[in-house]
């Protein structure tokens, strides 16, 4: 097809193939679809599908997968809603112009036969986004338009030109306090305590104090179980004997320091961790344990209205009443991991305010200066905007192997989806099979979770070292569920993990 030239389309769903020459020197190359009313305008942020928001809520424009020399969408035309008239299919150029990319073409198949419907070529300059083609309704018809139209304003300007609304992320508000059913939620003062030392991060995190720097802390090693309080008895396993009738809940150092609802709070869900346990019959299984959370663009809701600040209050939980220092090491990821500081439970408010931020940037600034970093904070800018689990993945597996421990670590990795380098992701949690470590995924939300909610069912492993499950709104899970949920697999991973001769 020539530029402007149009043709009908009969396919109830078609394919839309973004294809170039990659190669050394050649910028990444992005799909993206924007669903547009009669007015030409988009109805909210939600009608943007683009990598970091990778489904429409409707499930009618999906990403269909991506591969070097090729992005795609799947716009199922049928499924469209009645007031959607057109959809743009666009595309930005990351690390460079389109002048710069070769063999530049826009390709329309139908999903099913998988027959060719229309193949554009694309020619394009300076612009680092461009609109490659429309679907639009004729007469109760859909047809196809070649467009080729470039932004020089990239992504950003087209979507702003479209209704999208581009403006500085909300800021990460004071965590607030966790609710607890039938308890006030009003905060109460914390107790005097003495100094803290200095804050500690990775070597990675920027700092933007003038004052020395201490060294990031070395990982301690779990201390025998001879000094711990009190000294648990060999851990109960499905299989392996009964449970004893009571758990112990573990006193951690520092949490005599929180603020008294903190406290109470900490308190009732290390009971309840313990009871999530020993139901699963695993009462004193010691592990290391390790928070991941997502911090991509699709996040930030949940970041400015609390719901990431509770979670990981929630987790603190399990890493008092699982790990014998009460520590959790903890990464935040989008387009590239980054280890945050380790969680003390002693220092829980001042971590929530300092790390748990989705980051300093409007929905496409990558490139924004920071507004002022804290000693500790880790810059967003570097940690970057849409999805890849599989690289954060291997940064725990890393960590894990180079700071060995006597127990098995558990992984909590929470994600509002959009997962689409499933291959990457499959590849990783197959090889960390033989490794000791157990990864618990929590979906928030009903985002495509991809390769992770199929690995329950997948073979060719010796042990399932992976659990999923999601949760629509997890405000609303109350924590014995949560705790059910987050600890019903663990147990029995670490039962097939010891016969498989990975854990000793």
């Amino acid at each position: 097809m020539s530029k402007g030239a149009n043709l009908p389309v009969a396919a109830a769903s078609v394919r839309a193939v973004l294809g170039w020459s990659a190669g050394p020197g050649v910028p990444d190359v992005d799909a993206s679809a924007l669903l547009l009313t009669g007015r030409g305008r988009v109805r909210s942020d939600g009608d943007f599908v683009f990598y970091n928001q990778p489904g429409h809520a409707s499930g009618a424009v999906r990403h269909a997968g991506k591969r070097p020399g090729a992005d795609a969408l799947e716009v199922d035309l049928a499924a469209l809603e009645p007031d959607i008239e057109r959809v743009l299919l666009c595309a930005s150029a990351d690390g460079g112009t389109f002048g710069q990319v070769p063999g530049l073409r826009l390709r329309l198949l139908d999903a099913v036969s998988g027959a060719e419907v229309a193949h554009f070529p694309m020619e394009a300059g300076p612009e680092t986004a461009l609109v490659g083609g429309e679907l639009y309704r004729r007469a109760g018809a859909w047809k196809f338009r070649a467009v080729g139209q470039g932004y020089a304003s990239g992504l950003a300007g087209l979507a702003t030109d479209y209704g999208i609304t581009v403006d500085d992320a909300p800021p990460a508000p004071t965590p607030p306090q966790a609710r607890v059913p039938g308890r006030s939620s009003a905060p109460a003062p914390a107790p005097a305590r003495p100094p803290a030392a200095p804050t500690s991060w990775p070597a990675s995190a920027p700092n933007p104090s003038p004052a020395p720097v201490a060294a990031p802390e070395p990982v301690r090693p779990m201390a025998p179980a001879a000094t711990r309080a009190p000294a648990p008895a060999p851990a109960t396993l499905p299989g392996t004997g009964p449970a004893p009738a009571e758990a112990v809940v573990r006193l951690v150092k520092g949490e005599e320091w929180l603020p008294p609802e903190m406290r109470e709070r900490l308190s009732l869900r290390k009971e309840q961790v313990a009871v999530s346990l020993r139901k699963a019959g695993a009462t004193d299984v010691t592990a290391r344990v390790v928070l991941v959370l997502d911090a991509s663009g699709s996040m930030s809701t949940l970041y400015a209205r609390g719901t990431v600040a509770g979670v990981v209050e929630r987790m603190a939980a399990v890493a008092a009443q699982l790990d014998d220092d009460g520590e959790m090491q903890a990464w935040t990821f989008a387009t590239n991991p980054a280890r945050l500081p380790d969680l003390a439970i002693g220092d829980l408010p001042e971590w929530l305010r300092l790390h748990v931020r989705v980051g300093q940037m409007s929905l496409f600034g990558r490139n924004k200066p920071p507004k002022g970093l804290l000693p500790g904070q880790v810059d967003m800018r570097q940690v970057g905007f849409q999805n890849e689990e599989q690289k954060v993945i291997a940064e725990v597996r890393a960590f894990v192997r180079a700071h060995p421990v006597p127990a098995p670590t558990l992984v909590l990795f929470f994600s509002d989806g959009g997962v689409y380098r499933n291959a990457e992701i499959e590849r990783e949690l197959r090889e960390a099979v033989e490794e000791p470590v157990f990864w618990q995924f929590v979906g928030l939300g009903r985002a495509g979770f991809g390769v992770l909610e199929r690995f329950g069912t997948m073979p060719g492993r010796r042990v399932d070292n992976v659990g999923f499950f999601a949760v629509d709104d997890i405000d609303r899970i109350p924590d014995p569920e949560l705790y059910d949920r987050l600890l019903s697999e663990f147990p029995s991973w670490i039962r097939a993990a010891r016969q498989a001769g990975i854990l000793r």
